[in-house]
């Protein structure tokens, strides 16, 4: 199993490396974020020994106990929240992550604000877009992407880093992914406009993008993600390589 996730980890970096280089981008500014949350500590563990060094899980149970795991076994990680989060879970998810990508409304940034106050941590968080017309997504409206935007730039325990948006399932005349495309280059040019109009709000002036999924990360790459989140392509095989 090991030597399986550490070939598909080193796979999908020269796969990612690769886009970037069609996409005249730098690798360096791409991360690639493992999403671990099908599979159990010890394939986690398989990929820290391959090399990563950060985790996305979108179960609060789920990250709570694989970073237990992770620090009995001495392993340094961050863990980065990608799922769906419920208010009265936010003091949780501050106290194991390090990471939130899924801040979706003002009561959520304002209660992530409070409790990583109160829990003397730092999280760095995206603002969830909501672009693909998909009532099971979350998001703000792009309209309202400038008040959270000075909302999480006022709270000392937030680091605004960026947005992050999910494209819309591709429809059946849909094969070549433009409505993704699409979806990505509007979440990018809403950043690029929200780092004019917020000098200093962002780091450098220059907003990270969590955009792009197994399915889509190359129309993503295309379109200036700074980090995919990948699961299925990162364990295909394992179970029949153990």
């Amino acid at each position: 199993m090991n030597r399986v996730i550490a070939d598909n980890w080193r796979a999908m970096r020269t796969r990612l490396d690769q886009a970037c280089a069609s996409a005249g981008r730098d690798p360096r500014a791409v991360d690639l974020l493992p999403v671990t949350k099908s599979v159990g500590t010890e394939e986690a563990a398989a990929l820290h020994a391959a090399g990563a060094r950060a985790f996305g899980e979108n179960r609060v149970d789920e990250v709570e106990r694989k970073a237990a795991d992770f620090a009995a076994r001495g392993l340094d990680a961050r863990w980065h929240f990608i799922g769906n989060l419920q208010r009265n879970k936010a003091r949780r998810v501050a106290r194991v992550c390090d990471v939130v990508h899924s801040v979706s409304s003002p009561r959520l940034l304002e209660a992530l604000a409070r409790v990583a106050a109160e829990e003397s941590r730092v999280l760095d968080v995206y603002l969830e877009v909501h672009l693909s017309g998909e009532d099971e997504k979350h998001g703000f409206a792009p309209e309202e992407l400038d008040d959270a935007v000075r909302a999480a730039a006022d709270a000392p325990a937030l680091r605004l880093v960026g947005l992050m948006t999910m494209a819309p399932r591709p429809g059946p005349d849909d094969t070549d992914g433009d409505a993704a495309a699409a979806c990505f280059a509007r979440c990018a040019d809403l950043a690029r406009a929200l780092a004019e109009r917020h000098p200093g709000a962002f780091p450098d002036d220059a907003p990270r993008l969590s955009m792009g999924m197994s399915g889509d990360w190359r129309r993503a790459v295309a379109a200036g993600s700074t980090c995919v989140r990948i699961g299925r392509a990162l364990f295909a095989g394992a179970e029949e390589g153990a």
